[in-house]
């Protein structure tokens, strides 16, 4: 017995699943500018835990504004992968219409996808190599892991991947637009 699953099916839970995902990132955002803005408004002593055990507290003590570009390296690409899965939710809320394949809003949110994918390795990458330097100047820094830098590499793949499907979109765009008016 041979159990079938639609592609409506599929499509409604990758919609949960994608909502979920962008929930929780839009909580590690809000929980790091939170405790950033804590961290240097009211508890300065207390970087020890900025988010998820990341302890910045060796870099607080170090300096004030390094701790600052730290955080930002880190919140900025949390925010870019929020903006991606909100995309991806309004897309698939959106219920595209797939008799017509190559279209140019598929293609807008590919395109969209590829210049956040590329903004998140970009990031990364400078945030993975900002922390290396920190190291180097002694400062006790926790794993890129914990910072969620680690992966600048996969990101910056996915983009020049997305940007070549965009084209390849572009390019049936092109040829179905030819289509239509030789009929």
């Amino acid at each position: 017995m041979e159990i079938k699953i639609s592609t409506k099916s599929i499509l409604n839970f990758l919609y949960v699943l994608a909502w979920i995902i962008f929930v929780g990132i839009c909580i590690e955002v809000c929980g790091l500018l939170f405790n950033t803005f804590f961290i240097i408004g009211h508890n300065p002593l207390g970087p020890n835990a900025i988010w998820e055990g990341a302890d910045l507290s060796s870099l607080y003590a170090y300096d004030m504004g390094y701790f600052l570009v730290e955080t930002l390296l880190t919140i900025i690409p949390a925010i870019l992968k929020a903006l991606m899965f909100y995309l991806i939710v309004k897309i698939l809320h959106s219920r595209l219409d797939i008799t017509k394949l190559f279209s140019e809003t598929v293609r807008r949110f590919i395109v969209n996808l590829a210049y956040l994918s590329l903004g998140i390795g970009l990031f990364s990458f400078w945030g993975v190599n900002y922390t290396q330097w920190l190291v180097k100047q002694g400062v006790k820094m926790p794993d890129l892991q914990q910072l969620h830098l680690a992966g600048a590499d996969v990101w910056l793949f996915m983009a020049v991947t997305l940007f070549v499907i965009s084209q390849i979109f572009k390019r049936g765009i092109e040829i179905q637009d030819e289509h239509e008016l030789t009929v």
